[in-house]
């Protein structure tokens, strides 16, 4: 009795220039899926990108004060504005009952400008600098006298 055995024909790959063709390495066991190193690995990058987005998200201030009038009573209802010098785009407040106005998550790498106006009288320009490192700033608005 004759047992034939079943030979698998070798094909040749030819040279492309001085490059042998590629091969990929095979390893037992592996060939389906991702072992559970591996996973753990990416779950620990995927944790740490995370954590790190929400410290980024964190790296925020904010700048906050009163309107005064002239005489330094509290103006209820003068509008805050807040410019960003960079995207020139204004952001506004109305003021509290108690002339407070707050502005948050501001940028830390941006120039901020910041005016009140009440009645067609308006304060000062004042700047909140990239270079003033404080989380929590206060500026006070003084609206001047109408001319």
């Amino acid at each position: 009795m004759r047992i034939s055995s079943t030979t698998t024909k070798k094909t040749r790959k030819k040279r492309i220039g001085n490059k042998m063709p590629s091969r990929t390495l095979r390893i037992p066991g592996h060939a389906r899926g991702f072992s559970s190193r591996w996973l753990a690995v990416l779950a620990a990058a995927l944790l740490l990108t995370a954590a790190l987005g929400v410290a980024e998200e964190r790296k925020t201030r904010s700048v906050q004060g009163a309107v005064t009038a002239q005489d330094d009573s509290l103006v209820s209802g003068a509008v805050v504005y807040l410019k960003n010098t960079k995207t020139l785009q204004i952001r506004s407040f109305f003021t509290q009952s108690d002339g407070s106005y707050s502005f948050r998550d501001l940028s830390p790498d941006i120039d901020y400008e910041l005016k009140a106006e009440d009645h067609g009288a308006w304060s000062n320009v004042h700047t909140l600098s990239s270079f003033d490192t404080r989380k929590a700033v206060t500026i006070n608005l003084k609206i001047n006298p109408k001319k």
